[in-house]
């Protein structure tokens, strides 16, 4: 069999499906919506007008439950959502509950769990992991290998370079005083992190902040403030002409 469709889902016109492709019940895809091969959409998943999806990937899946985990909830998730003129690269997972804004690009070998959502044009990078309950904003940009931690936000017009990595549990695993405590982290509107730069549980990177490459950021960073270092500290103002106000 070339693929399957459900009697139940809905194309729009002129989509095309590949093969060995599986779509679910009530599934609801827009018109000229290209899917690739070997691709699977759950039950529900709402899918806009003009979205490409490419090979291999799987939209709508279900949260995986460990018996020690503290950060996933046996829950009904709503239907994933994609908006119109989406792309979806090639071997992305998509969970169940994420919604996606228009024109939003998921590159190859990315993860977007449940309870995500993800604003209008924002780009997210090869290989990225956005983790469950967190939210992204518009016209953001994450790059490749950048890690979101659970509970986490990021505003509109902020930048992560490659191999960021956030974290939302200070005690490790250890001692039930952990629960009171988790937080992931908040960027606010144009806050940029360079690349490798590490951000610790809670922490407020400031609008229009700058993290430096490398540095560990300890404590919340100032607004239009550059930090680098470990611990990360203010060196000096961002330069004018790199402020949102004026791009």
């Amino acid at each position: 069999m070339q693929n399957y469709i459900d009697p139940k889902a809905k194309l729009g016109e002129k989509t095309k499906v590949g093969w060995f492709t599986v779509i679910g019940e009530d599934v609801q895809i827009g018109t000229e919506c290209n899917i690739g091969n070997n691709v699977t959409i759950y039950s529900g998943t709402k899918i806009g007008d003009h979205v490409r999806i490419d090979d291999n990937t799987i939209v709508g899946k279900n949260p995986m439950r460990a018996a020690r985990s503290a950060t996933t909830k046996e829950q009904e998730l709503a239907p994933t959502k994609i908006g119109d003129n989406c792309i979806i690269g090639t071997s992305v997972v998509i969970y169940r509950g994420a919604a996606l804004g228009k024109k939003v690009l998921v590159a190859d070998l990315s993860t977007v769990r449940e309870n995500v959502t993800i604003g209008d044009f924002t780009i997210i990078g090869r290989g990225v992991a956005i983790e469950n309950f967190c939210r992204i904003g518009s016209y953001c940009k994450l790059e490749t290998n950048v890690y979101i931690t659970a509970y986490s936000e990021l505003e509109d017009y902020c930048f992560i370079a490659p191999c960021v990595a956030t974290s939302n549990d200070n005690y490790m695993g250890r001692s039930k005083e952990r629960f009171k405590h988790y937080k992931g982290v908040t960027v606010k509107k144009g806050g940029r992190i360079g690349l490798n730069a590490t951000i610790l549980p809670g922490k407020v990177i400031g609008e229009d902040s700058q993290v430096a490459a490398g540095a560990v950021v300890t404590k919340d960073t100032p607004p239009k403030k550059i930090v680098m270092g470990a611990p990360a500290k203010v060196l000096k103002d961002v330069p004018n002409d790199q402020l949102l106000e004026n791009q």
